[in-house]
């Protein structure tokens, strides 16, 4: 311990069981284990110092960000130094002539999105835990949210990176270059690997131009397939989409119960869809003349004034603090092809009663992208025999165990249906090259 706190300061080496708890447990708490120690350094030279102490000392490395993963794989399994980021919180000025911004891998979303939108932009990746969600654990995970269908994954928004290998070498391409033909891609690599080749500690953004006339309509539609159905009609008569969500009548009801939010409609309908499209001109008009005709289409509220939007975003963005205030669930983060969401949302209910009678599944999810979040309440001990089943669900229609959460530790036994052994071969390569000692994540993506 006095190695690390020689390098960062003892007032940023914790050892205190108390004070190491609310960095040992995810934001879920199913997930927990004890780490040696919580070491916070604060500029990249730190990380890279603390990365060489541990490795002469042979000790095993456990990243964490903002601790909001889902999948445990920022906690430790046990015995490892717990490397905090949240004090890499250096942010730049925004560079108008290119469109980036430098941000410190602690950095939070929500303090992104401010220093970009003082300057006239906006960051392409939003989600709703975004006041405590931070930079680097944003590139570590590859996280969507809710713009992809307009911006792409959070890989789509670096444009370089600054990382400590798992021997304690820098590597650094901060340049911003939208175009660097030199050989591998390493960001690329390095962006969506969980913390298991290295460490981040800086990315160069790309930011997206921020459109301050907006509108927002919550659709009540006929069945899940009809929301499938309306969305092509929507991006060929929207070139503004930037969301389109999907919830059902089960997660409603929470998120009022919970929220207090009256009932945005008269009636109870089959399926949701919240849609945003932004312009610089007359979004609204746009929005209604492209839904006022959509097959399927039962009811509609559409806002154009902040208020408004914000009122209908909270029928969408409340549904993961409604559902965690029901009891610790068992969160399935999967995706599948377009075509194949409404099979998932008819099985899913039957599969999981198949081996838990009487757990509740609260879903919803990113239209466009197939990427459904299966909340199942009250499977008491049966949350492995329950994730057992819905991920070889969704492997039978040819998905993803994990569409924006990663693997972490929490799916490595089902990382199979998704990647050949070819793949997981090729993976743990690459893993091997880079980290002959396992060093950084142990347990994470691999046993």
């Amino acid at each position: 311990m006095k190695a690390l706190a020689d390098i960062v300061g003892s007032e940023h080496v914790l050892v205190d069981s108390d004070v190491k708890a609310s960095y040992e447990t995810d934001w879920t708490q199913r997930f927990t284990g004890s780490a040696v120690c919580v070491v916070r350094p604060g500029t990249t030279d730190e990380v890279a110092a603390v990365v060489r102490a541990c490795v002469a000392e042979g000790l095993r490395i456990t990243v964490q960000g903002g601790n909001t993963g889902l999948v445990g794989g920022g906690v430790p399994a046990g015995g490892e130094v717990l490397m905090s980021l949240t004090r890499l919180t250096a942010l730049g000025d925004v560079d108008r002539a290119s469109s980036q911004v430098t941000a410190g891998a602690g950095v939070t979303l929500a303090v992104l999105q401010a220093r970009a939108r003082d300057a006239g932009f906006d960051v392409g990746v939003d989600l709703a835990a975004r006041d405590s969600a931070t930079v680097g654990g944003l590139v570590a995970t590859n996280a969507g949210g809710i713009r992809v269908l307009r911006y792409g994954s959070m890989r789509q928004q670096v444009l370089g990176l600054t990382a400590v290998m798992p021997d304690g070498s820098v590597i650094s391409r901060m340049a911003g270059l939208e175009k660097d033909g030199t050989g591998y891609d390493l960001m690329g690599l390095i962006a969506g690997s969980e913390g298991t080749l290295a460490v981040i500690t800086e990315v160069r953004v790309r930011l997206v131009p921020r459109y301050r006339a907006r509108a927002v309509a919550l659709l009540a539609m006929s069945s899940t397939a009809a929301a499938v159905a309306v969305l092509p009609g929507l991006r060929a008569a929207l070139p503004s989409l930037a969301a389109a969500e999907l919830f059902y009548a089960p997660g409603l009801a929470l998120v009022r119960k919970h929220g207090g939010l009256p009932a945005p409609f008269p009636e109870e309908h089959e399926a949701y869809l919240l849609v945003e499209c932004a312009d610089l001109t007359d979004p609204t008009t746009q929005l209604v003349a492209a839904v006022e005709s959509a097959d399927g289409l039962v009811d509609a509220r559409i806002a154009d004034d902040a208020s408004g939007q914000r009122a209908l975003w909270a029928y969408r963005e409340a549904h993961t603090e409604s559902i965690s205030a029901e009891g610790v669930p068992v969160k399935l983060d999967v995706s599948v092809p377009i075509t194949s969401l409404p099979a998932l949302v008819e099985q899913l209910e039957p599969v999981i009663a198949g081996v838990c009678p009487g757990a509740r599944a609260i879903v919803f999810g990113h239209v466009n992208e197939g990427n459904l979040h299966v909340n199942v309440l009250d499977s008491g001990d049966l949350h492995e025999e329950v994730t057992d089943a819905v991920l070889r669900l969704v492997a039978s229609l040819d998905g993803s165990i994990s569409s924006e959460h990663g693997v972490g530790r929490a799916k490595v036994p089902w990382l199979g249906l998704s990647r050949s052994s070819t793949e997981i071969d090729t993976m743990r390569a690459i893993k091997r090259a880079l980290d002959p000692a396992g060093t950084l994540n142990p347990g994470v993506l691999f046993p």
